[in-house]
């Protein structure tokens, strides 16, 4: 009976050791899980000066994505157009100067070995246009006939850099690594705890996902401050920001949107970006200088000057393309 006793004091005690391994095994993947959670570097968003918590350098989203841009460009059809696709590299070159000159002068020279600018533009009939980290940009044929004008397109495509500029990109990936990483610790945990096996094979579906720069959706929060920062970059570049309403308006007139309710969009409704870019606009026009920029068709080979003193907004009517 002793014997007996005794040995069930010993399972009671190594029953109480197990538990309590676990319990210590549990916190430390907590532990491990709260400080992956809180690693990585803070940036600034140039303008806004938003603060972001990054796990990626830029030399790292840069690399990957100048090579996803180069397999792009291998299967992508140049548009023979050369006035259109003078337009694009001229109207980007003016942009990527204005950025460029902005970033060194206040405080951020270092940013600027990582763009790697070029602008392409590509024989597709989609009303788009992308910009992967960088600075590398596609404009597809079909947007021009809605841009109508390089002041307009000057708009589209600050927007686009300025996905770049404020590193939505890497603020993505980074998103996804701490998804990724809380999963497998989750799983770790379960395992820890006897959950079972469910959450790691999440974790392993979750690392097999690619990123893919060109088919990237921001979120509505990354558009609008894409909205913002693009505005002002356009203005620094010499561009009248005010054509940014007519150009959204005649976008709301092709999709039918306008009043269409931002809680199931990635990108805000066309109501609330000429809302929110109307309330930019004064910000916008202190960097405006009211530069001439000569406006090119893309329906035709003639030009025409903005005047420096006009400031009031086109009024025709164009489509909605979803930058990407």
């Amino acid at each position: 009976m002793a014997f007996v006793e005794a040995l069930s004091s010993t399972d009671d005690v190594e029953f109480h050791l197990i538990k309590h391994m676990k319990n210590i095994k549990f916190f430390l993947l907590v532990l491990v899980a709260a400080m992956l959670v809180g690693c990585g570097t803070t940036k600034t968003v140039p303008i806004t000066g938003r603060q972001q918590s990054l796990m990626v350098s830029d030399g790292e989203v840069l690399s990957l994505s100048t090579q996803q841009y180069q397999e792009f460009m291998k299967t992508a059809k140049l548009s023979t157009n050369k006035q259109n696709t003078e337009m694009v590299k001229r109207v980007g070159g003016k942009l990527a100067t204005a950025v460029t000159n902005y970033l060194k002068s206040n405080g951020m020279a270092e940013d600027v070995q990582y763009y790697k600018w070029q602008f392409n533009l590509v024989q597709n009939n989609q009303v788009n246009a992308w910009c992967m980290p960088g600075g590398l940009i596609c404009v597809y044929e079909g947007l021009l006939p809605v841009t109508q004008n390089e002041a307009s397109l000057a708009i589209v495509l600050g927007h686009e850099i300025a996905h770049a500029v404020a590193r939505h990109s890497a603020e993505q990936m980074s998103t996804q690594m701490k998804q990724q990483y809380g999963l497998q610790i989750g799983s770790a945990i379960a395992g820890a705890v006897g959950v079972g096996t469910t959450a790691q094979s999440i974790g392993q579906w979750a690392l097999s996902q690619q990123f893919n720069f060109k088919n990237l959706k921001y979120s509505r929060s990354h558009e609008s401050e894409a909205d913002h920062l693009g505005l002002i970059f356009a203005a620094m570049a010499g561009y009248d920001p005010q054509v940014a309403v007519s150009f959204w308006q005649r976008m709301a007139a092709q999709s039918g949107n306008s009043q269409q309710s931002d809680i199931y969009s990635d990108h805000p409704s066309d109501a609330t970006r000429i809302k929110q870019i109307q309330e930019w606009m004064p910000e916008a026009l202190k960097y405006y200088k009211g530069t001439s920029v000569t406006s090119s068709s893309s329906k035709s080979s003639k030009s025409s000057k903005t005047s420096k003193t006009s400031k009031t907004p086109q009024t025709t009517k164009t489509i909605h393309f979803k930058t990407k």
